[in-house]
């Protein structure tokens, strides 16, 4: 009798993870295909398949990484320090030596865009991972355990009604000489540049996160899972993540994106990186008080930075139609 309950138990059990892999695998792919019906596909493949059917993503997906090529493979061809000072070249044009251009100082503008890309998509991959992760863990733990939910989400709301900006540069301020002396000039301002961007980033990712949640729970599989006592930290990593991955991917494409624009207006307003430590917002910051004789030096860092959010807004709009069966096809 007893050999007979446990029998029926890992039965239901590889029932309710078949059903829950199955739910996840539907909420990422297209409907069948009635000519492939009897094909076993991936459903990555699939997705693939649905992103590359979108135009513009995948043009923002070529761009994209040619600007990370230009940032990390650039640096190995063009090979000029981006902190060398030259006075005898300072505010040439473009010329042979300097296709770009220098600036006030003489430091070579294609190598400090190449520098600066570097740091400024650092920056937003980092913030993201941070913010993704906050936002993620705060989303699942307030949809499914209810006791946790008014809580969090009064701290998510507190947290949309704080103004940003000034909350930053508060942070920025009263915590930059700290790290500074603790990790070096560079490595400090990039560790609260980052955590102070995630920190305040994470909100909108533990809104959407939750409310998947919240519809999950009412699944069948996850109700049949918890009739066998499958315990919550199970329930959460077998069954609940798999289903949510959908629009935790889309709102990380969406957060470099945002964290690139931060960290721009706070470098461009001078509470970022040091000088000597490129960034695309530092650049801009450098320039504008020479933007009416030299433009070029404000109009090259801001194209950078307006196609390169384009680009990741573009690919997170690709990958929502690609993963949501919901808007599919429209």
């Amino acid at each position: 009798m007893i050999d007979s309950e446990k029998q029926r138990r890992l039965d239901t059990a590889e029932l309710i993870d078949e059903t829950a892999a199955g739910a996840a695998a539907t909420s990422a792919l297209p409907p069948d295909d009635p000519q492939h019906a009897g094909q076993t596909r991936s459903q990555w493949r699939d997705v693939w398949r649905q992103f590359r059917s979108h135009r513009g993503a995948m043009i923002a997906l070529v761009l994209f990484i040619g600007v990370l090529l230009f940032v990390s493979l650039g640096p190995y061809v063009w090979t000029i320090d981006p902190t060398y000072v030259d006075i005898r070249a300072r505010n040439s044009g473009f010329v042979a030596a300097h296709p770009l251009g220098t600036d006030q100082l003489g430091r070579d503008m294609l190598a400090r865009l190449m520098a600066g890309g570097r740091v400024s998509i650092a920056v937003g991959l980092t913030a993201m991972i941070i913010a993704i992760t906050l936002g993620g863990f705060i989303g699942v733990m307030s949809g499914y355990f209810k006791r946790l939910d008014a809580p969090l989400m009064r701290l998510t709301e507190l947290f949309l009604a704080l103004p940003l900006l000034p909350l930053l540069l508060l942070m920025v301020t009263l915590f930059r000489e700290p790290l500074s002396q603790a990790f070096g000039p560079a490595m400090g301002i990039f560790i609260l540049i980052v955590t102070a961007i995630g920190a305040t980033s994470w909100m909108q990712a533990a809104r959407i996160v939750r409310g998947d949640v919240l519809g999950l729970k009412e699944r069948e599989f996850i109700l049949a899972a918890r009739s066998i006592g499958t315990p919550p930290r199970r329930m959460i990593l077998r069954h609940v993540l798999p289903n949510v991955l959908s629009p935790i991917m889309v709102a990380a494409t969406l957060g470099i994106a945002t964290a690139i624009i931060t960290e721009s207006a706070l470098s461009f307003l001078g509470l970022g990186f040091p000088p000597d430590f490129p960034t695309w917002g530092r650049l801009l910051f450098d320039a504008v008080d020479q933007m009416v004789l030299y433009p070029s030096r404000v109009i090259l860092p801001g194209v950078f930075i307006s196609l390169t959010v384009l680009c990741v807004n573009y690919i997170g709009d690709g990958l929502r139609d690609a993963m949501d069966p919901r808007i599919r096809g429209r």
